[in-house]
């Protein structure tokens, strides 16, 4: 199988970015036919109204993009505050690994589904299917108050499913549609809507340990209640879907995996995940920084987050070597920059990828809904080899997942425009 040939391009009028035929090349009568479909696909296209790229309208769409992110995933983030609170105040009879559950279920929730609210996007619904999202988050929350001392079940219906749904629902379908405003700023755009998961890191579990001791575990849950509340209702107020629906076409779009671009890059996102959620239990400081997303706008998305994961890979093959508490500090600060940059960089990846920008939404959700089984997974199986093997096994089982994963965007690079390092993809 050969890579494409770096002069095969064509440009749509959706602006997206220099697009490599991602099929290998058939016999040589099979030419004409490779270069009609290519023609076909650019008069699909045509229907389609090319993004603003900026103006008042686009760059509302980012503000927010921002708060539903901040809202959602700031949301989850906060769950380290009360598992503490849980394990040492209303569930001591509990064990921290059950507990942790709770926040798995969340963590999975917020990405599972993607693959069907994506879809509701790129059909027109956008605006109903972000108010049930919406109010079924904000269900979870206020339930969540309702006792002042919970049961463990009430928490796993409520902060787990109920919550974790909510934000599944109104995370995947509003960072796809800001996506579809910008074709050349498409990289700054999303990564100014991803440090909203960096500011409610920082907010909400400030948030839930300030607040617990002195207004108590109800009503601080009703404080982040209506913190997600107002969130919810500016944001509803300004995203605007901008593309015509597409009502007909299945719900997931299976065709995606056919291209070796996408299944390649939804393989490497599914084992980044892997790694990074188990780390993420013991070294934490994901910086989604706007640095990288920006210059993804100049050498490309897949090339910068082809780099940045091979970055990561390095750094965390020398996490077991890491025996100093200055060493740790360094370890995490570097860790965070290289982590942030590939997670800030997923959703403008996915779009640069993609042929119609009014299939987005869906390829968008079913990459996140692949790794969603990772990010469930993932600490399990690296709790269960530190348990056996030791916490270097564990160390070695993260790395050896990392340096898979930077082999796969590679590969998917190449795919996509072969071994031109220099081309823009």
């Amino acid at each position: 199988m050969s890579p494409p040939a770096p002069s095969e391009k064509h440009m749509d009028s959706t602006s997206l970015s220099t697009d490599m035929s991602d099929n290998e090349h058939g016999p040589p009568g099979q030419a004409e036919m490779q270069r009609q479909n290519t023609l076909a696909r650019g008069r699909s296209n045509s229907a389609l109204p090319p993004p603003p790229d900026g103006g008042a309208q686009a760059w509302l769409q980012v503000v927010a993009g921002w708060l539903v992110i901040f809202s959602t995933w700031g949301w989850l983030n906060s769950f380290g505050a009360f598992q503490s609170y849980y394990t040492t105040t209303i569930l001591p009879d509990v064990s921290p690994s059950a507990i942790s559950w709770i926040g798995s279920l969340q963590a999975c929730l917020t990405t599972c589904i993607g693959a069907f609210t994506g879809r509701l996007l790129d059909a027109g619904h956008f605006r109903p299917t972000f108010a049930v999202g919406a109010a079924i988050q904000l269900t979870g929350l206020f339930a969540m108050s309702a006792a002042a001392s919970p049961q463990y079940w009430h928490l796993m219906v409520t902060q787990g499913l109920l919550t974790g749904l909510g934000g599944g629902i109104l995370f995947t379908p509003s960072i796809a549609l800001v996506a579809t405003w910008f074709s050349s700023r498409r990289g700054l755009a999303i990564g100014l809507v991803t440090t909203g998961n960096s500011a409610g890191g920082i907010v909400y579990p400030v948030i839930v340990r300030e607040l617990i001791p002195r207004i108590g575990f109800q009503w601080t849950a009703r404080v982040l209640g209506f913190v997600n509340l107002t969130c919810f209702a500016v944001a509803f107020a300004l995203l605007r879907s901008r593309l015509p629906p597409r009502r007909s076409g299945p719900i997931l779009e299976l065709s995606a995996f056919k291209e070796g671009v996408y299944v390649t890059y939804v393989l490497a996102l599914f084992l980044f995940t892997w790694a990074n959620y188990y780390i993420f239990y013991y070294v934490s400081d994901d910086r989604p920084w706007t640095l990288f997303p920006f210059l993804a706008d100049r050498v490309g998305p897949l090339n910068m987050i082809t780099l940045s994961m091979i970055c990561l890979a390095i750094v965390i093959a020398c996490w077991s070597a890491v025996s100093s508490i200055t060493g740790l500090f360094a370890f995490t600060a570097v860790l965070g920059v290289v982590s942030g940059a590939f997670q800030s960089l997923m959703p403008t990846t996915v779009a640069s990828i993609t042929k119609r920008l009014d299939t987005v939404g869906t390829r968008l959700g079913m990459a996140f809904s692949v790794a969603s089984f990772a990010s469930l997974t993932g600490p399990p199986i690296g709790g269960a080899i530190q348990a056996t093997g030791g916490f270097t096994a564990a160390q070695i089982w993260a790395a050896i997942s990392a340096v898979a994963a930077a082999a796969l965007l590679v590969t998917s690079r190449w795919f996509r425009a072969g071994w031109a390092w220099r081309v823009a993809c």
